[in-house]
């Protein structure tokens, strides 16, 4: 099966999908901070987490399911498959290693998928403060 877009079209609408404050993000973040729990945005961590708790050090990563490989959701693309496949499988690889090299400087890591926010969003909530919860009773 071919693409149905130009080389073009399809150019322009990759570029528009977003890396950082996206919807799942957003609709988290709002949640997180309804609770009254204060995060931060863009601190210079390996894997550049969509938002921490530095002083429970705690980075939280929400994971869109087609880029990052939801074991759930993803389906692997037939057009160019090859580079897709490797695509996703380095993506993989890297939370893997970002995870590692978090953890070892002391961060605990939150990954959530983007279904699991729009699914269930309280059950995510809820895991992030217990987190958050137990970062700063170990302080």
């Amino acid at each position: 099966m071919t693409d149905v877009h130009t080389p073009a079209r399809r150019s322009y609408n990759m570029s528009q999908i977003r890396g950082s404050d996206t919807r799942p993000e957003l609709t988290l973040r709002t949640a997180i901070w309804h609770l009254g729990l204060r995060y931060r945005l863009r601190v210079k961590l390996p894997g550049k987490p969509d938002f921490t708790f530095p002083n429970g050090k705690v980075a939280v990563f929400v994971d869109g399911c087609f880029w990052h490989g939801c074991p759930s959701h993803l389906t692997w693309p037939r057009n160019n498959a090859e580079f897709w496949r490797g695509k996703i499988t380095n993506n993989i690889r890297r939370d893997a290693e970002i995870d590692r090299q978090l953890t070892i400087a002391g961060w605990r890591v939150v990954r959530i998928w983007e279904h699991d926010v729009r699914q269930r969003l309280e059950t995510c909530v809820l895991r992030i403060k217990k987190e958050v919860r137990l970062a700063r009773a170990k302080k």
